[in-house]
């Protein structure tokens, strides 16, 4: 990438791709590359070339996936639950970096100001303004460090000299639970009130991947890429400062197979694994969307029916059925008034995207085997200005194998509430990233009654490893918002906030105060499960609560228990 060329990158009139260095998509038209690390990068092509079949000329795994917030917020502050009153012990985070990949922050908010009126934030890497004061090597967007952060503070008009403003308020809340604290605020007090922030605020997603994949141009929505760009930077501020970082990532998506596998899945992994760094996610909320079907084909009848009611006034809705390898599946396409549609057949052998027209409606489908890393048979089917009604599937199995499969529709905040599957199921809800396997999945739980939060997303894996991994408070919590404001926030993107934060207690006694110095993110999560607490009337691992309630302290415990004996 030069810099004659970084226009792309943010240009609605180019295309992104994401390819692995290894296996670069063979393409014959003019392209710009942008490197995410040594394994990834994004490709940027004239967006003409991004055609109604693009699945078909560049593999799916290529196209981007699109994120969506996972907590909300809302003035009512009645039956809200204080995070103060939650924490009691003498580990605050100091040292560590907790690293906000979401949509900003509220850098004048005097939870993030210590008490020298210094900010707390070493940095903010906002991909939505360009000034050409890009982060090394990234060519996008323009970082503001410290000392800018705390000119602006002393200006009569901070965003005059730091523009970076969170518009939507969720970043800020995120990271205040995970570690605001002001003095002054007795009513409010984050988990890692000692932790500084690196922040990434996202650059929406470019709109002609919204219509591709039928999202609502209204929607918040961030793409794959640019999520993991700010990985990159994350890890970048990080190296240069020498100190642990957890990073925090309340975005999911319903997008792809529910395994753990794809490229972000794998560069989250390999973030993981490294020493002094812990990745936590929200595990969705999806568990009472009804956008889950689980099927199995009874080989006596042939097919199975499933039956999909779409809204009146639906904008459209991508949908994705995934089926158990080594079986092969296929679906016949039956519309509201019980037309046949047509049939997409079940095969090995990967065609071009069909294209299918029935009133006003359109369907793409693609239909193969072979998407990279998984091997099971897929669907994909994108409904644009679908008919209202219900819609029937009948999918079928050649070949009477494995006669397992799922259907997913996309998160809650990308359709209508009212299109959903008639017979749902709650289970294998899991957002992604939240399935990948070492990667710390956190669900929601309201700390008062101590119930689940009805709308989390429920395990496990499609290839049934145990996610989530643990509980945590998440529903009617107080927590900052924009302006100064305070909401009564849920949703798992808050749980993902709170275990953030306890994680850079468990980095601080571990790396900062040298009582475990190699500590990585699977260590982190294998002391955080060991260490939850259990109802002993359920049966753990539970598909819901993973292994039980987040307990820093039960962690400490069981860090100590498995420290090695000291031989003479």
């Amino acid at each position: 990438m030069t810099d004659n060329e970084r226009f792309k990158i943010t240009s609605n009139d180019y295309a992104d791709l994401i390819i692995d260095t290894d296996q670069p998509i063979p393409i014959d038209i003019p392209y710009s590359i942008n490197r995410i690390n040594n394994q990834y990068a994004t490709i940027f092509i004239p967006v003409s070339n991004m055609t109604y079949n693009s699945v078909y000329k560049f593999s799916y795994e290529a196209i981007p996936k699109c994120y969506g917030l996972l907590s909300s917020g809302k003035m009512e502050m009645q039956k809200s639950t204080a995070l103060s009153m939650l924490q009691a012990n003498n580990l605050h985070g100091e040292g560590v970096l907790i690293g906000m990949i979401d949509t900003g922050i509220d850098y004048t908010n005097p939870l993030f100001i210590d008490e020298n009126n210094s900010s707390r934030i070493v940095s903010i890497w906002d991909q939505t303004i360009e000034t050409g004061n890009y982060p090394s090597n990234l060519f996008y967007g323009t970082e503001y460090r410290r000392e800018q952060i705390n000119n602006a503070l002393l200006s009569e008009d901070p965003h005059s000299v730091v523009p970076s403003v969170d518009e939507i308020g969720h970043g800020t809340m995120l990271a205040g639970i995970a570690g605001g604290y002001d003095p002054n605020n007795p009513d409010f007090t984050g988990v890692a009130t000692s932790a500084e922030f690196a922040v990434v605020k996202l650059k929406p997603a470019k709109a002609y991947l919204k219509e591709f994949f039928c999202i609502p141009e209204s929607a918040v929505c961030y793409q794959e890429n640019d999520i993991m760009m700010a990985i990159t930077y994350l890890l970048q501020v990080s190296i240069n400062l020498k100190r642990p970082m957890v990073i925090c990532l309340g975005l999911g998506t319903s997008q792809g197979a529910h395994m753990g596998l794809c490229i972000l899945c794998d560069y989250l992994t390999d973030v993981n694994e490294a020493i002094g760094y812990s990745v936590v996610v929200g595990a969705g909320n999806e568990g009472n969307s009804d956008h889950h079907f689980f099927g199995i084909v009874d080989p006596q009848v042939g097919y199975q029916i499933v039956e999909l009611n779409v809204a009146p006034g639906e904008h459209g809705f991508s949908m994705e059925l995934w089926g158990d390898s080594p079986s092969i599946f296929g679906a016949d396409i039956i519309a509201p008034d019980g037309t046949f549609v047509a049939r997409i057949p079940a095969t090995i052998l990967k065609q071009d995207t069909l294209r299918l027209e029935y009133g006003e409606t359109v369907i793409f489908v693609d239909n193969e085997v072979r998407v990279p890393r998984i091997g099971d048979s897929f669907l994909l089917l994108r409904f644009c200005n679908p008919q209202q009604g219900v819609w029937q599937l009948r999918v079928f199995e050649e070949g009477f194998l494995n006669m397992n499969y799922h259907i997913w529709l996309p998160i809650e905040k990308f359709t209508s509430g009212e299109t959903y599957f008639l017979l749902s199921n709650p289970y294998t809800t899991l957002s992604a990233p939240a399935n990948v396997e070492w990667v710390f999945a956190v669900t929601a739980y309201n700390p008062v009654d101590l119930t689940i939060y009805p709308n989390s997303s429920r395990g496990f894996t499609k290839v049934s490893l145990v996610k989530p991994n643990a509980a945590a408070p998440g529903q009617n919590i107080y927590a900052p918002s924009v302006d100064g404001t305070f909401v009564n926030a849920s949703g798992t993107g808050i749980a993902a906030a709170y275990a953030t934060g306890t994680v850079a207690q468990l980095l601080e006694w571990g790396i900062v105060r040298g009582n475990h110095l190699t500590m990585n993110g699977i260590d982190v999560n294998r002391l955080l499960i060991r260490g939850a607490i259990r109802d002993p009337n359920l049966t753990y691992p539970n598909e819901i609560w993973g292994y039980g309630i987040l307990d820093l302290d039960g962690a400490l415990e069981t860090a100590v228990l498995a420290a090695p004996v000291e031989r003479y």
